[in-house]
Order: structure tokens, then sequence, then C-alpha cells
């Protein structure tokens, strides 16, 4: 195969990607139905449930918006062989590999941070503010993005010398090492997440003692689930709307619960949604999701080496010579098929999850302030309670709000 089909083939499966994603989106827009589901009709009014239409589509149009300008961006770069062009100028600052890669890396980076930045600006002082979830001052907009982008630099360009001085040490096979090494690196970002990132940009505070702390603590010792940490996660700075998240492993588990979430939820649905939680614990779905990432990284390295050894993908882009960052740029566009795929699979068992999860919150604690927690925390966000069966087959690892409110009922 020659350099010119190779690029046909990177630029057949760009349009692919965009043209597919597109379509999805605009099935799912226009899947929303007139009338208010039975369940839901106590939490909403036709007017809350028009600004819950009316908000999807808004941001589907940035999105599409922010996601057509990037596709005519990298049919542009495939065509005049951009890629290779920012290669050449990389290459020619330094004869050190690793110096070429982190700049050819945080060129693009960089550049693709400031063509966002637009669209996140709007995204949060118009959209978010429109609708009523926007809390965040642009001072704090600002100091975010900076902090992000320091956090998001210092990431590559340590993750991509670690990637050049192992391929640099073992000529074949460093994938296996390449595999270790990144799997290794997502355990310890896991285990150590809430400590490490999360006070970069929120402060974490532990939940004082009282009736909810006490709840939380009874049902976990009730259903054997060792939790040491519990934290108020400040999360109202920013925005109005509630979450959640839980991380770590073994005796670094923690839970953090949004400042906001606590707000807006009695203390026997924040519990329902801690034994959703310790669902996942107990069903051992955390163990086996990390298992088939890791496994997933695995098949990525295995590819990513054979696609170093093809030096007629690093002509198709326009370099001389095939490189490390060359090589992460042809890999993105050749997996992008085998991506979807699994990432459809992972949506799937994803999903069945959550299901096995809900259960195990509804057998153990209390189905019913479960289906409460899910109503209000859906119309809070004014999430979409109609989605394309297409969409969410492909795109969500959750299931529709209103499929999982069916199965607690039943």
């Amino acid at each position: 195969m020659d350099s010119q089909s190779v690029l046909f083939i990177f630029i057949g499966l760009t349009i692919f990607n965009f043209l597919f994603t597109t379509v999805l989106e605009y099935l799912n827009d226009k899947n929303w139905k007139e009338s208010i589901p039975d369940d839901l009709e106590g939490f909403y009014d036709s007017n809350k449930y028009q600004k819950a239409k009316n908000y999807k589509i808004e941001r589907g149009k940035i999105s599409l918006l922010n996601s057509s300008i990037s596709f005519v961006i990298t049919i542009l770069m495939l065509f005049f062989f951009g890629f290779g062009l920012i290669s050449e100028y990389a290459v020619s600052f330094s004869d050190s590999i690793i110096v070429q890669s982190c700049i050819f890396f945080m060129i693009f980076h960089l550049l693709t941070t400031f063509l966002g930045m637009p669209f996140s600006y709007y995204s949060t002082f118009f959209i978010e503010e429109k609708y009523g979830f926007n809390k965040t001052t642009l001072k704090t907009f600002i100091v975010d993005k900076i902090k992000g982008l320091f956090i998001s630099s210092l990431f590559i360009i340590v993750l991509t010398s670690l990637a050049i001085v192992l391929i640099e040490y073992f000529s074949t096979g460093f994938w296996i090492w390449l595999w270790i090494g990144l799997s290794s690196f997502m355990v310890f970002l896991n285990m150590f997440y809430a400590d490490l990132i999360v006070p970069i940009f929120n402060k974490l505070t532990p939940l004082e003692n009282g009736e909810l702390r006490s709840k939380i603590e009874s049902y976990s010792k009730k259903v054997g689930y060792s939790l040491k940490n519990i934290f108020v996660i400040d999360g109202s700075k920013r925005s109005t709307k509630a979450n959640a998240f839980f991380s770590g492993l073994g005796p670094r588990k923690t839970i953090a619960l949004y400042d906001t979430l606590i707000e807006k939820h009695t203390d026997e649905e924040l519990v329902s949604v801690l034994a959703h939680e310790v669902g996942h614990f107990k069903k051992k779905h955390i163990l086996v999701s990390m298992f088939l990432t890791i496994l997933q990284l695995g098949i990525m390295c295995y590819l990513f080496e054979l696609c170093l050894n093809m030096e007629v993908i690093a002509s198709s882009l326009g370099s001389s010579k095939m490189n490390f960052h060359i090589g992460i740029i042809a890999f993105s566009f050749l997996y992008s098929p085998i991506g979807l795929i699994i990432g459809i699979l992972m949506n799937i068992l994803s999903r069945k999850n959550e299901y096995e999860a809900d259960k195990f919150a509804k057998d153990t604690y209390n189905g019913n302030f479960l289906e409460l927690a899910l109503k209000k925390l859906s119309v809070d966000s004014l999430s979409n309670l109609y989605p394309h069966p297409l969409y969410v087959f492909v795109h969500y690892s959750h299931p529709p709000l209103l499929k999982r409110l069916d199965r607690l009922k039943g």
C-alpha cells in the first residue's frame, strides 16, 4: 500500500467519524416527545420541560459548530501535510527525540486549547448562565484554564518522555513495557485522584458529624463496606448542578459529595446514591472495568508498535521519517474504528452494571429513595428524557432515566 492510499484512509476515517457523530446528534435532538412521562409529572411542568429541551438543543448547536471547525482543520491538515510540516518544524529545534516530540505535542495542545476557549467561554457564560446553572466567575474560569493547561502539559511532557525512553531502550517488544507503565499510571491516578488532582481545583472538607454522616456510616457498616474518607466538595462555586464521585481502591476509597447535592437531597436519598456506588464495589464492577481498561491499553500499545514500524504511514502525513509523535497521530486515526467498537461494548457492560448497582441499592437500602434521587438529578440537570436508542447504544454508559425507573419498579 502506497502513502497516497494511506492518506485516503485517514481522510475517509475522519469523514466517517464526523458524519456518524453528527447524524447521531441530529437523531437524538429530534427524538424529544411533546408529552411529559407519567413518572415525572410531579417534577416537570410544561415550562421546565420545554426549558430542558431548549437547553439540550442549544448545547448541541455549539457542540456541532465546535466539532465542524475541528473537522475542517483536520481535513486541511491531512490534505496539505500539516502534521508533517509541524513535525519537521519541531525536529529543527533539537536532535533529542524527546524534545522534538514534546514540542510537537505542545504545539497541538496549545492550538487545541486556544481554539476551544471561545466555545468553553460561550458555553459557560451564555448557555449555562441562561439556564441558571453557572456560578463560575471570570476569575475562576481563567484560573481553571491556566491550571488545567499546566497540569495537562505536565502530563504530556512526562508521559511522552517516559514512553520514548522505553521505546529507545526496548527497540522491539517495547509495547509490553509501555503497557505496564501506562497501566501503573492509570491505577496510581485512580487511587490518588482525590488527594492530588481535586484539591488543585476544589476544596475538599470532611463531612461534619451529624445525621447524614451517621446514616452513611451505619449503612456502610451494615453492608460491610469500609469507608473512612467522606468529603464535601465546593461544587457550588462553579455550577448549581449536583454531583458526587467515588475514587480510590482498598484503604484509599473516598467519597466526595457536592455541596449542591447535599443541599437538594434528603439524607435518605443521599444514602441511596451511596448504596448504588457501594453496589458497584460489591459486584466487582470497578475491578472488572479496570481490568478491561488495562486490557484495552495493551491492545493499543501493541497496535501502536506495529504502526511505528510502517514508514509509509509517515510519508502519508508528510513526514520525512517515522518518529514517536507522527506514530501517535497516525495511530489515533487508524485506531478510531476499533475504539468506537470497544467503546460500544464497554458501554453495554456499563449499562448492565448500572442496573445491577440500582438493584443492590434497592435490596440493601431503599429503592424508592433512589428513584427520588434519580428524578431530582435528572430534572435539576435538564437531562434528555427521550434519548434516541441508537445514541444510547453508542454513547450512554448509564441507562436512560425512564428505563432505570422501570427496572427499579420491576
